[in-house]
């Protein structure tokens, strides 16, 4: 039976031997190759949506291969029986496979569902289609980097090559006729969305192979374990897929349906499904957070676009410490090898409002000071643009004023030196000129005049945005806290790297080496004062070869310069104390000699 088209008189034949006593007809009847649905039928069947795709079209193919008139003539007890044994199937297949089984209403009595048959394949399972070059597909895909993993230029073509976890789930759809499973099969179709017709067509033909060998048995859980296990072996895909798109014209079963119609839908579907139910996944398992080290559920994760994930609590602390912080040029990924910026709509999440509010001004006034050709008025603090003649303008109150002093714009004169306004303004506040109001803020610009000059003492500004920044130690690489920009120390140029050093600029001056020798090796000191004071009693390190003094009786010495153990007496490296001395040993203490 196998589900196969018949004819009506096909079908009177087949009742008429079920009717006969004794006997019953369970042999498949073959199946045709050609569907009655013309190749533009077919064509736009199969460019409606995919999902749709498998339950409609397979009712319709159903409705095609189901037995036409009055059905099989079968004893009521012969019905009854075989009714019991569809419910009890049912409910089994139904608490096996869970929500993979639809159940959809009754076809004039006759029971239709649907079973989505997963596979379990190995991870990063490799997947691979062959483009041409006259195929949209080619163009339209280059630019999908972040879902085709690789791709290779072949003479006649174009071989894009993926790798997924999850492959999107064959789709068996029955109709269970009153005369199964006593005398014929369910009526079915498979529906694949990568598969081509023909790799389906083998697939159908394998499922009624199964029932011949197991006729009037209820089979179906037999096929579906079938299809899950063996199924890609039985194609030749045990090991890696090769997409091929179906052609509708080449014959095959009717109840094959294939949704590969072209790659530029099958690749970007397969790849989507994988992302979802690898996220699925993510979401429903334990992750470990390598921050706080504690699991947590997939939901209570982050992951950001560079797939790194880390617990919400601690992305929370982490976005609201920059942020009070004002360090919102360093609110990166958390990993140390990554360095991606954390995108604005995951911190909108994270920070909430206020926060959120705060975060977008920061970040706004470090992307203006980082901007050379940008300053702010001296009235009213609004940013505004130089010209390459330092002049500006305020949009908002409409000074025009000095980039480099900040006062009055003074064409084809040179600026006044903040020593020459600081002399000018002091001078001014005994002036009995000048009224309060006008004292004051002069007052505000000497203090503000001098508080420059006392930071520019021990500071020395940053190339990019002006920042008086001061070295306290370390090495003369400086990275601004403002704008994030690296500089030499000693030049006051922007920089990146350390390419820079290799040529005048030194990358620590001579006091900074001696300062680090000496904190980082107190020992070195102490030993040479040692090896001076008691140069009777010094042995070189088997090691190093350095000269360590034997301080006291004891044997067990400790090399300042290479710092490894070893013994006075044999002059060997001491690894264990308790193995080295002892009484099969040396001796730990004895005399100078």
């Amino acid at each position: 039976m196998g589900g196969g088209r018949r004819s009506k008189t096909a079908v009177k034949g087949m009742l008429a031997a079920d009717q006969a006593p004794g006997e019953s007809d369970c042999s498949v009847s073959e199946v045709k190759t050609s569907s009655s649905s013309s190749p533009a039928r077919e064509r736009e069947e199969r460019s409606g949506d995919g999902g749709d795709y498998g339950v409609e079209a397979a009712i319709r193919r159903l409705e095609e291969l189901r037995i036409e008139g009055d059905g099989p003539v079968l004893s009521g007890e012969q019905i009854s029986s075989n009714v019991q044994r569809q419910e009890d199937e049912m409910l089994a297949l139904e608490a096996i496979y869970g929500d993979s089984v639809q159940t959809f209403d009754r076809k004039e009595g006759l029971r239709l569902f649907q079973i989505h048959v997963h596979y379990e394949v190995p991870d990063c399972y490799p997947v691979s289609a062959k483009l041409y070059s006259s195929d949209r597909t080619a163009t339209r895909l280059k630019g999908k980097g972040e879902a085709i993993k690789g791709g290779s230029e072949i003479s006649d073509g174009l071989v894009y090559a993926f790798r997924v976890q999850h492959l999107p789930p064959i789709i068996l759809t029955c109709l269970l006729p009153l005369s199964y499973p006593s005398h014929h099969s369910p009526y079915f179709t498979v529906y694949s969305q990568w598969l081509d017709s023909l790799k389906i067509s083998s697939i159908c033909q394998k499922l009624d192979a199964i029932w011949t060998a197991q006729t009037g048995q209820e089979i179906i859980y037999h096929w579906l374990e079938w299809l899950k296990d063996s199924s890609l072996s039985h194609l030749g895909l045990e090991n890696e897929i090769t997409l091929s798109v179906s052609d509708v014209s080449d014959a095959r079963d009717v109840r094959a349906i294939s949704g590969s119609i072209s790659m530029e839908h099958v690749i970007p579907s397969m790849i989507s499904y994988n992302n979802e139910k690898c996220h699925e996944a993510f979401l429903n398992n334990l992750q470990l957070c390598v921050i706080c080290f504690n699991e947590y559920a997939g939901f209570d994760f982050v992951r950001l676009p560079c797939q790194h994930f880390f617990c919400i609590k601690c992305m929370e602390t982490y976005s609201s410490m920059h942020v009070k912080e004002g360090t919102v040029t360093k609110l990166l990924c958390p990993d140390t090898k990554c360095g991606e910026q954390v995108p604005p709509s995951f911190l909108k999440r994270l920070l909430g409002g206020e926060a959120y509010k705060l975060w977008e001004s920061l970040i706004l006034q470090k992307t203006l000071d980082s901007m050379s050709d940008v300053v702010y008025c001296p009235r009213c603090e609004t940013a505004c643009l130089e010209d390459e003649e330092h002049h500006a303008q305020c949009s908002k109150c409409f000074f025009s004023f000095c980039s480099l002093c900040r006062d009055r714009r003074h064409v084809g004169l040179a600026c006044m030196t903040p020593e020459m306004k600081l002399r000018i303004l002091q001078g001014r506040q005994n002036s009995s000129n000048v009224t309060g109001n006008q004292r004051q803020k002069e007052l505000e610009i000497i203090n503000e005049i001098l508080s420059v000059k006392e930071a520019l003492c021990d500071a020395k500004q940053c190339p990019s945005c002006k920042m008086a920044i001061s070295k306290t130690g370390g090495c003369n690489k400086m990275v601004c806290q403002n704008c994030g920009k690296y500089f030499c120390y000693n030049c006051c140029k922007v920089i990146d790297g350390y390419e820079h050093f290799k040529g005048g600029c030194q990358l620590f001056s001579v006091d900074e080496i001696l300062a680090w020798e000496e904190h980082i090796n107190p020992r070195q000191v102490i030993g040479q004062m040692q090896a001076q004071l008691l140069p009777n009693n010094t042995h070189l390190c088997p090691n190093c070869g350095q000269t360590n003094a034997k301080v006291g009786n004891n044997n067990h010495l400790f090399c300042w310069a290479c710092q490894k153990h070893h013994c006075a007496l044999c002059r060997k490296i001491v690894r264990r104390t308790s193995e080295h001395f002892g009484p099969k040993g040396c001796k730990q203490h004895t005399p100078n000699s």
